[in-house]
């Protein structure tokens, strides 16, 4: 890509889902575009790694959430994806198990805890439905014997802690089963948006939206459009990566500050050697008095893998540790559950670094107490030449690909009807 003087209908910023499936709308609607990406690959946030032979690990998003109303559900079938669709009640409240202590809870206290996990979520949509738009931690019994694995689980659910998550943005989530994808949910959407033409290793400098069109300043050159969509996270705008001539204006700039990245940190650990037996197959729960605490996967699709996921600021703590506190982290939460004897057995691990990541800088948005409307803000054009989408503008599907996906047809039909 060099400087020059043709001028396309739109420049997109960003081949993750918003942006890919935005430029396959624009073909639909006759437009023609430029997408250019700063990272060596297509997918943003969906990222595959072999783990073990033909055993593979989403890094980012992992699971088809809402698969009742996922559009990815289609596309995968079409694309003979296998999906994991006998298992989209892994998450449910009676598939999940207890640890405090590295003592699984007996039948009574297993039933207190899931009702406990109830009674939070009741009191989140209760304030949400209140109109009350406050902070989860406002409305949780927080003495609990089982606020603690709450707490952490949430954190990892939503990438950020009680005290920064708003009771609207949780309360409008619309959820339904969670189809796992087999071959990695990463080299679903590599394969899906392979068809497009893009522009990788390409870093966005500037945009120059200060008269008619859009001037848009590259390591690789200048490009010009009549309009530019934006579908990069809310923390590489609120890191000013890209430079905007004039500055955003300030009610723009309040909605990407409500809506923080927030940090998801995953760790897969495989074993050479099935460690969890017939009965493992479980998400699993553990804490104790010392430590955070984590929710894990294990053997999800009879694969031997346990995926422990932790979030909020934690989460980020432990991805500033390094690879290496990752995986002893991992191994101490799964043998919390299985006994000591499986770190022996432990072959390989990957740690995420999503909070590092120059292209995401954190995994997901989720909604600052009383700033759930942003959502909707963040999604406005501004002066119709400058238009934005990604998962931090869907209102139903915030955080989740499928959402992004949704905004990015979402901006190519507004652009189109602007353009028209």
């Amino acid at each position: 890509m060099t400087s020059g003087t043709t001028e396309v209908d739109v420049i997109i910023i960003g081949a993750g889902s918003a942006g890919l499936s935005a430029a396959k709308e624009l073909t639909n609607q006759g437009l023609n575009y430029t997408i250019v990406e700063g990272s060596h690959r297509i997918g943003g946030r969906a990222y595959s790694e072999e783990i073990a032979p033909d055993v593979w690990f989403d890094l980012g998003c992992s699971y088809l959430h809402s698969a009742e109303h996922n559009p990815f559900v289609a596309i995968a079938d079409d694309l003979g994806v296998v999906l994991g669709k006998e298992y989209g009640n892994f998450f449910d409240g009676d598939q999940q198990r207890f640890y405090h202590n590295r003592v699984q809870l007996n039948d009574a206290d297993a039933a207190a805890c899931r009702e406990y996990f109830e009674q939070c979520n009741k009191a989140i949509d209760n304030a949400a439905k209140r109109g009350e738009d406050i902070a989860v931690s406002d409305t949780l019994d927080l003495d609990s014997p089982y606020a603690k694995t709450f707490m952490a689980h949430l954190a990892e659910l939503c990438g950020g802690d009680i005290d920064e998550l708003s009771t609207v943005d949780l309360e409008r989530w619309v959820g339904g089963s969670d189809y796992p994808v087999l071959n990695g949910f990463g080299n679903l959407i590599a394969k899906w948006g392979g068809d497009v033409s893009v522009s990788l290793n390409t870093k966005v400098e500037s945009i120059d939206w200060s008269a008619a069109g859009v001037r848009v300043e590259t390591n690789k050159g200048t490009l010009t459009g009549r309009a530019v969509l934006i579908t990069v996270s809310t923390g590489v705008l609120a890191a000013n990566h890209i430079k905007f001539k004039p500055g955003l204006p300030d009610w723009k700039s309040d909605a990407i500050h409500g809506l923080p990245q927030g940090t998801e940190s995953k760790i897969a650990v495989h074993f050479n050697e099935d460690v969890f037996g017939p009965d493992g197959r479980g998400y699993h729960h553990t804490w104790t008095d010392d430590d955070e605490g984590s929710s894990f996967e294990a053997s999800l699709m009879g694969q031997n893998v346990a995926i422990i996921n932790t979030g909020g600021r934690f989460g980020i703590w432990l991805e500033k540790q390094g690879q290496q506190a990752g995986h002893d982290f991992a191994l101490e939460q799964i043998a919390n559950v299985f006994g000591n004897d499986i770190r022996q057995s432990a072959s390989r691990s990957i740690v995420t670094a999503w909070y590092t990541d120059p292209w995401t800088l954190g995994s997901y948005s989720h909604a600052l107490p009383g700033q759930a409307h942003q959502r909707e803000v963040l999604a406005r054009s501004i002066d119709d030449q400058v238009f934005f989408a990604g998962e931090a503008t869907h209102i139903d599907f915030g955080c989740a690909i499928h959402g992004a996906y949704l905004s990015g047809i979402r901006a190519a039909q507004e652009i189109k009807a602007m353009l028209k």
